[in-house]
């Protein structure tokens, strides 16, 4: 009995040292893939940094960051008025899309029918893997020549762009939300219905404050989804180098004028490029801290 359960306690030391070393292999690559991804992301950041340089050096940050002379051919290169354009076309977006996309998850969530609301889910899923060409094919063709008669001008402009990114950002923000809303605990809207408030009254008092974090991450990332378009939004925003205040108005974003020019740039045209991508690459970092403050752990009070 002694030799046996000697032999039996070997083989389990031999069967556990092996998963540990099995472990061991598979902690080792998962953290190489780690490594990878933080690496890549470091090797990007310090390339448009250092394509970046050539530029902020001749041109000067002020010149180049908070100017909206932009002219490459006498050597100008204010982005200013770029960067306004981006941040006007995507804040124009979440403020119709925000409300459209949570609105619908509502509905999935909370109002439709088990068929409808899949047939809807269906609809979303289908509108996320249509190419952003042929949004803004739809754009160019439909949208433009429809606001052209609405205003009595030419149809691009900034109000076309929002529209656009309305279609490209809805099912990121709708998906989330339907998701967030579906992860709160049942017991909150039974608590609600017993205490003798409405469907609305439910809706509006408690699921939405109780699901304000993850809804707010939901329109974040759609802004992060929107931010960084490109190919619709230069269909029909006009591709204007002058900066404008009016919904109507012909801009270009960031990511239009890189696309637009990169091909023919060179030297510090080319270094000025790189550095419209350097704000993208931060704005896109400062949405992440955000969605990082967001969705943090809040310590309970003392």
């Amino acid at each position: 009995m002694s030799a046996r359960g000697g032999g039996a306690a070997g083989v389990l030391r031999a069967k556990a040292a092996a998963f540990a070393d099995r472990e061991y292999w598979v902690r080792l690559v998962m953290f190489a893939c780690a490594a990878i991804s933080i690496l890549a992301i470091l090797v990007i950041f310090v390339f448009i940094f250092r394509e970046s340089l050539p530029a902020i050096r001749d041109v000067g940050i002020g010149n180049l960051f908070f100017s909206t002379n932009y002219n490459p051919q006498t050597g100008h290169y204010g982005m200013l008025g770029f960067i306004w354009g981006t941040l006007l076309t995507t804040f124009g977006a979440m403020v119709l899309g925000a409300p459209l996309g949570i609105g619908t998850a509502i509905f999935l969530d909370q109002i439709a029918p088990e068929r409808t609301a899949r047939v809807v889910r269906r609809g979303i899923e289908l509108l996320a893997g249509i190419p952003s060409v042929v949004i803004g094919w739809f754009g160019l063709i439909l949208l433009v020549p429809f606001l052209a008669r609405v205003t009595g001008t030419a149809g691009y402009g900034v109000f076309a762009a929002v529209l656009v990114l309305v279609v490209m950002a809805l099912p990121t923000i709708t998906t989330l939300s339907a998701e967030t809303l579906k992860s709160l605990p049942p017991e909150l809207k039974e608590a609600s219905v017993a205490m003798g408030a409405t469907r609305w009254q439910t809706i509006y008092k408690v699921l939405l404050p109780s699901a304000r974090e993850g809804l707010l991450i939901a329109v974040i990332l759609g802004m992060g989804r929107a931010i960084g378009e490109t190919m619709a939004v230069q269909m029909v925003i006009g591709n204007s180098r002058g900066i404008t205040f009016s919904l109507f108005g012909r801009t270009s974003t960031l990511t239009t004028r890189m696309v637009t020019e990169m091909a023919e740039a060179s030297g510090v045209h080319r270094s000025a490029l790189f550095a419209m991508a350097l704000v993208l690459l931060l704005l896109a970092v400062l949405l992440i801290l955000v969605i990082r403050f967001v969705s943090r752990e809040r310590k309970p009070a003392a």
